[in-house]
């Protein structure tokens, strides 16, 4: 089916939330498309400008994604993640990514403003998806330090100066974190919601546990980005194989089964963002 607009995802989501994942590798991409199949859900795959670093270049990834997004039954859509300079932001609209998060949150508050409008000027001339980040989400010591959380009120201003179509905020999670351990504020994610005009974005999900990453969603969270915690649950499953076998040299033989527990995770959590009861579960055979 053709690529779907995130504003049709976020719809099609509602009332829970609309679970984006991060790909490195393409069994992450046939892992969470196939979830997504499988959970009748829509999804949304994301590539990072780390990834994009680790490949070192942004086209090979970004063209199979999109091909394993238009050739899925599910509503699909492919975002490029924290992008830091306009220059990926025009390569990945140019090769047909139609979302994009432009973060310009390490800079001080005018910078943020005036690198996100331009770039949010650019894509809006092109139908292309816009999401920034207001508040410092970072790492574990960052998400808890005092003034790093987003404020509603300068939220606000900031969706209403750049014209952004999505915001991440930072509400107590963090990047990048192995212990779902992270307590959200609650409370602010619910003023964000009353007063921010635009859709709101967790990210660093996969350190929150599934309670708080529902009562998210009820507070006013629409999009759930998670990337970790699928990279912890591949690895292991590499491990317990190769541990197994000492003379096993067959790539295949390890990666399916780091995708196959990758596409379990997404299934489960594009179920629990639905608030799908365990009972509609239904394991399809593997991508």
């Amino acid at each position: 089916m053709p690529l779907t607009p995130v504003p049709d995802l976020i719809a099609a989501a509602r009332p829970g939330g609309l679970g984006a994942f991060n790909v490195i590798t393409l069994e992450h991409a046939e892992a969470i498309a196939g979830a997504a199949e499988a959970a009748k859900r829509p999804v949304v795959l994301q590539l990072s400008e780390n990834t994009v670093r680790y490949h070192g270049a942004l086209a090979p990834l970004a063209l199979a994604c999109l091909r394993i997004a238009a050739d899925s039954s599910a509503p699909v859509a492919v975002h490029l993640d924290h992008a830091t300079s306009f220059d990926l932001v025009a390569a990945a609209v140019e090769l047909g990514i139609r979302s994009i998060m432009f973060d310009a949150s390490a800079i001080d508050y005018a910078g943020n403003v005036a690198a996100t409008t331009e770039v949010a000027r650019w894509c809006r001339d092109r139908g292309v998806f816009v999401e920034a980040e207001l508040g410092e989400v970072g790492g574990k010591n960052g998400a808890h330090a005092p003034g790093v959380r987003t404020d509603p009120d300068e939220a606000v201003e900031f969706v209403t100066a750049t014209g952004v179509d999505a915001l991440a905020v930072a509400v107590g999670s963090a990047h990048a974190m192995h212990a779902r351990t992270a307590e959200l504020d609650l409370e602010l994610i619910g003023r964000l919601a009353t007063k921010v005009p635009v859709p709101l974005v967790l990210h660093g999900s996969s350190g929150v546990p599934d309670t708080g990453l529902r009562a998210a969603i009820e507070h006013g969270m629409t999009k759930v980005n998670i990337a970790t915690r699928l990279n912890v649950l591949l690895s292991e499953a590499v491990r317990g194989v190769l541990g197994g076998d000492a003379e096993l040299s067959d790539p295949r033989k390890y990666l399916a089964p780091g995708r196959a527990a990758v596409r379990a995770e997404v299934e489960r959590f594009l179920r629990l963002l639905a608030d799908q009861p365990e009972s509609a579960h239904r394991q399809g055979p593997p991508r």
